[in-house]
Formats: structure tokens, sequence, C-alpha cells
């Protein structure tokens, strides 16, 4: 068996005309990847075809070697953790791990139950039925079934999308430790701080396209280190404009309807100077406005770069 855990090589999938994913070439390895990206930007997809759920249009994604799509082999191997919040109500949460197992053909199938409902901390809540859990438990649920087989490679899909900070706190450490035993982790997500307060390694994508790879801090660095711009408001903005123009970070300056837009390259530089300058002049500041942090428009700038 292969050593890599996960690997596209020229990746894309289309469904009739539209690209859902567009020539990605990554690998994963041991430890925790974040997947980061706005909604719409090619994550569940990717996720898909690394279960083997959906074979790719063109490329080639391998699980420790195999074409997860092609050989069943595979299977053993990987879990993916969906998204939708659907479990069967009916079952207790002991019930819903068991059936997973069951399916799986587990030998000593009791023992591994055991091993991931204690994994993920629902040993007390077990016989309980999940109708009753709340979202973060029954994403414990979830995860505790795909677990049960201890796949090396884990995948998950938005795995803290409505939990609150608490839930969060406990799914980060349940992967966190999952992590430390050697599985190698991709779960994706649209905010920048779910993702670089566990991932080691962070994937952006935009638009089906992988837009920029590494740490969070060097993903960071890319985002702040990017132009922006601001919609100002003051007593007197053409004095404003005059004053702000010599500052080394504003790039360009426009008036319109009342409205002072600046474009800078260093927003905590022009944030310290803009005080400085209305003080000068004596000018009110009535608004300081960034018109572009939409996540969209932070991924969209690095696709672009």
């Amino acid at each position: 068996m292969s050593a890599v855990p996960l690997q596209f090589v020229n990746v894309s999938r289309w469904f009739g005309d539209v690209v859902a994913v567009n020539d990605i070439s990554t690998v994963v390895t041991a430890g925790i990847t974040g997947l980061l990206g706005p909604n719409g930007a090619g994550k569940t997809t990717l996720l898909q075809m690394a279960a083997g759920l959906l074979p790719p249009s063109g490329g080639t994604v391998r699980v420790f070697g195999h074409d997860p799509f092609g050989d069943v082999s595979t299977y053993k191997h990987v879990a993916l953790v969906p998204e939708a919040e659907a479990v069967p109500g009916m079952l207790s949460a002991r019930a819903f791990v068991e059936a997973r197992a069951a399916l799986l053909g587990l030998v000593n199938a009791s023992d591994a139950v055991d091993r991931a409902l204690a994994r993920v901390q629902l040993q007390d809540a077990q016989h309980r039925a999940l109708s009753g859990f709340s979202k973060g438990m029954k994403q414990r649920a979830k995860l505790a079934a795909a677990l049960v087989h201890e796949p090396q490679l884990v995948l998950l899909d938005e795995p803290f999308n409505g939990l609150d900070p608490r839930q969060r706190g406990q799914m980060m450490t349940l992967l966190e430790a999952q992590a430390a035993s050697g599985t190698a982790i991709v779960f994706s997500s649209h905010i920048l701080e779910e993702v670089e307060g566990i991932a080691s390694r962070v994937l952006v994508m935009v638009g089906g396209r992988l837009a920029a790879s590494g740490d969070h801090r060097e993903l960071r660095r890319l985002m702040t280190d990017r132009p922006h711009t601001i919609h100002l408001r003051s007593s007197n903005n053409r004095a404003l404009a005059a004053l702000l123009a010599t500052h080394p970070s504003v790039i360009a300056l426009s008036l319109d309807d009342a409205l002072l837009t600046v474009r800078v390259t260093d927003h905590a530089a022009l944030s310290r100077a803009l005080p400085v300058a209305a003080q000068r002049g004596a000018i009110s500041l009535f608004e300081v406005r960034p018109a572009d942090e939409s996540l969209e428009h932070v991924f969209s700038y690095l696709v672009q770069r």
C-alpha cells in the first residue's frame, strides 16, 4: 500500500456545462489538512471524489495508491463524514454505529463500536435515540460511525457547521487526537478561523480551482497583503483625500457623491494614518467602511494573483 494517503493529479470534474473542479493537483499526507473556500467552490465534489463516490471527469485520484472509485478495497482505509445532518432518528447512537460496522463486515464489531463511541465521548448517551441528539452530538455520532473501522484517511465536509463554540472546541479536540494517531484528515470549511485553529496545512479553493496552499500563517499573510478598498465619509472629503494622497500605502483615490474611495496596499497602515490625517485637517470622520472584505472577494484575489 502506498504511503501517500491521498493524491490528486490534474483532477477535474464537471456536471454538464458546469465545471465543479478544475485541474487540481495536490498531495495530502498524515495530519490535518483544511480545505478552505466559499460555498460553491467545489470542496464537496473534491471530497466525494476522494471517497470514491464520484469519478473524476479528467485526471487521476489515488487513495493509498489505488483508484477509490474503481477499487472497492480502498473503502476499508477511508471514511467520509458528509455535511448533511440526516441520521436515522429512530436508532440509538450505538445501533447507528453497529449498522456501519455490519456493512463493513468487521470482525469483533462490538469492540470496534465500543472504541469508536469512546473516542467521540458518547458512551453515556449511546443508547439514546439520535432524534433527541443536539447538532453537536449528531456530528459526533456520524464521526463515530466513520471511525469504527479505524480508517487511515478521514474526510469531513463542513464538520463545524452549526456547532456552538463549545461543540466546535470538542470537535477540534477529537480531530487533533485522531490525527495524533497517524490518521490523515481532510476537512472542508468556509471560515478561515476554523481552519487555522487546527490545520497544519491549508488548501484554498475558489471556483473549482486551487488558489493557494501552505500553512495558515502563509495564507493569512497572502490575505492581509492584498489590495484593500475602503469607503470614507467625512466633513471634508476633498481635503482628506489631499492629506491621504501622499501616504505610501495609498494607490488610488476617487471622489463620488460625497463618498471618498481609497485603495490601499496596507489596511493596517491606513487605519493608523487616517485619524492622524483627520486631526491634522480638523476633519470629522462619519464613516469608514471596507468595500471588499467578503470571503469570496479575498479568495478571488488569491486566484487572480
